[in-house]
């Protein structure tokens, strides 16, 4: 495991705005930041930023977590894994104590695959430039595509030679794990135990990822060639996913947020070609269609998404394919179709860089109008494809939903209804049923999801809570609140004898948890209190325990905030008051009302159990009577703090 002391420069050096902002486009609102949610589709932002308290929320799906949660949740990463990206990222040395051997075993994967990954990609780089056979049949055959050393270096592009085994050679001659090689794509198995190589007399284009390390490859052939698939991609691994990936990202990032548009192509060779060209926001999706991921990896630097594939009907369909998830991402979405056969990659070299800039300019088609024409055109004149095509482009441009769009929408209606020579109001309507059938399918959802949530916190199939039910539900809220004040103000000073922990301790000497992990975490902090350290939120938001993390997720979490402008709007000073002994007071009676609440309901039970002895029932009763008025002092006290 990573030591304790390394965690701590990182959780010091977090800043959950600079990392969650690497993944999500945030605006700030108020004292906190707001974006689309990365966990699921949604249309107006609802995911939430504090850096005062270094979580985040989604208010739409649930999603919440911290700096670590979330590159573990977005990134895939362990626990470990992401402290050390974290660590990579603020430059701190990461000092390692004993792990256990399954955590071992799995960063050491992780790790491995990189490392098999970067030798690999020096191997080919030094067969293309450095190697006889590279020069005369890979680099020839690149700079007769018109391709630059510079370029190529660049981006690492290399070259396996068309031997059985010359990189399987290296690898074992390296002393890698022989039993990870296949993992990588870069070698297969034979026979069971024989290892060739993969990627044989192809050139390779190394992927990178978001940190740029190398985390697969893609291997072209050389020329046209009969002898399998024109690329071969790596296989989906630990560090590798290729539907979170568009090629050239990485280079790309910079240029995209600089330029406010994104140029999507199909391959690989498409994006080097235009990065020569002075071309940089473009990246590709290595032929496969657009996930959403990949759109939302897009939509981190700009809206404008201007696809450019080629012109044959191939490109026209794989063009297509990623309409309505763009749509749905809220991203204006442009199509560029390559004439004559071309390519991006064949074009630019053709007609250079400022005439393809003017040519992308000028060609640039809206995605649902130029779908629609080619719907049109398939469907000919035949009246049951026509209708298809009206129920398709309403569903399309139902999917246009968030208030900000609806003169674009509107605006894709008039143009459509004209195309289709249709009654514009009748194509509104459809529109319209739509969006009421998929608000309706959502709230069936959602409204099946609370009441599955609500049933299981009840513990019971009914859907009510009985009285007991109710009060013990309540009393875990108020079980919760005192941590909430323990962890927020605990460290404050409470007089000029005690801290504000000190005061909580003794307060709640004499009573109990009902919650375990709730009793858990106050003991943890209790404990660390103890032994003189100054634990808060952020011990435990960063620690190891991972209940405990979500634990103090939930007790920070809150969805709203005071309005900076609140203290002009009320005509009196509201912000920047010190209410902490206020709050800490009234979480320790209302804590203690209940508790107390629940002794006497249990004691009322005592009392009418007719088998009760008669000397147990009169000291029941005497109980009953010292509870009650206990009770009652402590609801004159909740007077008091609410008055004052």
């Amino acid at each position: 495991m990573i030591s304790p002391n390394t965690i701590q420069q990182i959780t010091n050096r977090i800043d959950i705005i600079d990392v969650v902002g690497e993944f999500v486009k945030l605006k700030k609102r108020g004292t906190n930041y707001l974006g689309v949610c990365p966990f699921h589709n949604e249309k107006t932002p609802s995911f939430t930023v504090s850096p005062a308290k270094e979580i985040y929320k989604c208010f739409g799906c649930g999603k919440s977590g911290n700096t670590i949660t979330f590159l573990m949740e977005h990134e895939k990463y362990s626990y470990v894994e992401a402290l050390k990206w974290l660590a990579a990222r603020y430059h701190i040395e990461v000092e390692e104590t004993e792990t256990s051997p399954e955590q071992k075993q799995q960063i050491q994967t992780a790790d491995s695959l990189y490392i098999i990954n970067n030798f690999a990609q020096q191997f080919f780089s030094n067969q293309l430039f450095n190697t006889e056979d590279g020069q005369n049949i890979a680099l020839s055959y690149l700079k007769e595509r018109g391709f630059r050393e510079e370029v190529l270096k660049k981006f690492q592009v290399g070259y396996n030679p068309d031997a059985r085994d010359t990189l399987t050679k290296a690898l074992l001659a390296n002393q890698f794990n022989r039993e990870l090689l296949p993992k990588t794509g870069l070698v297969s198995l034979r026979n069971n135990d024989e290892l060739v190589d993969n990627y044989r007399g192809r050139i390779i284009f190394p992927i990178h990822g978001i940190t740029g390390k190398i985390i697969g490859f893609g291997a072209r052939v050389i020329g046209k060639s009969d002898r399998g698939p024109k690329y071969i991609n790596t296989p989906e691994n630990e560090v590798y996913s290729k539907s979170k990936i568009l090629y050239g990202s990485y280079f790309a990032r910079m240029a995209i947020d600089k330029a406010d548009e994104c140029l999507l192509v199909e391959g690989y060779t498409d994006v080097v070609s235009l990065h020569q060209a002075g071309i940089e926001n473009v990246v590709a999706s290595g032929g496969t269609s657009l996930t959403t991921d990949q759109l939302r990896l897009i939509k981190k630097y700009t809206n404008n998404l201007t696809i450019i594939y080629d012109g044959d009907s191939a490109g026209v369909k794989a063009a297509l394919r990623g309409l309505d998830m763009a749509l749905e991402e809220s991203l204006n979405v442009r199509l560029v179709l390559i004439p004559d056969n071309e390519d991006p990659d064949s074009y630019v070299n053709k007609v250079g860089a400022k005439a393809f800039n003017e040519f992308v300019a000028a060609s640039k088609k809206d995605f649902i109008i130029f779908q629609l024409e080619v719907m049109l055109k398939e469907a000919g004149n035949d009246v049951t494809k026509k209708s298809s095509v009206v129920n398709q482009i309403a569903e399309t441009i139902s999917k246009i939903n968030r208030a900000e769009d609806f003169t674009k929408q509107q605006d894709y209606i008039r143009q459509c209804s004209g195309l289709l020579r249709i009654d514009e109001s009748g194509l509104t309507n459809l529109v319209n049923k739509y969006k009421r059938d998929k608000i309706s399918k959502d709230e069936k959802r959602s409204a099946i999801a609370e009441a599955a949530s609500l049933q299981e916190q009840a513990g019971q199939p009914e859907d009510v809570l009985d009285d007991t039910q109710l009060l013990f539900h309540q009393d875990e809220a108020h079980e919760k609140n005192i941590l909430r004040v323990l962890l927020e103000y605990g460290l404050r000073t409470w007089d000029e004898h005690q801290t504000m922990a000190d005061y909580i301790f003794e307060e709640l000497d004499q009573f109990h948890f009902d919650n375990p992990q709730l009793e858990h975490l106050f003991e943890s902090y209790r404990k660390n209190y103890s032994l003189g350290l100054e634990p808060d939120s952020k011990t435990f938001l960063y620690g190891d325990n991972e209940d405990n993390r979500l634990l103090v997720i939930q007790l920070l979490e809150t969805r709203h905030e005071l309005s900076q402008r609140w203290d002009e709007k009320m005509e009196m000073k509201i912000l920047g008051i010190d209410n902490s002994k206020q709050d800490i007071e009234s979480s320790i009676i209302y804590f203690k009302q209940k508790k107390i609440d629940k002794l006497i309901l249990q004691n009322q039970e005592d009392i009418e159990n007719e088998s009760l002895p008669y000397e147990r029932k009169l000291e029941a009763i005497k109980i009953h009577k010292d509870l009650k008025k206990i009770s009652q002092e402590l609801s004159q006290k909740i007077g008091t703090v609410i008055r004052k």
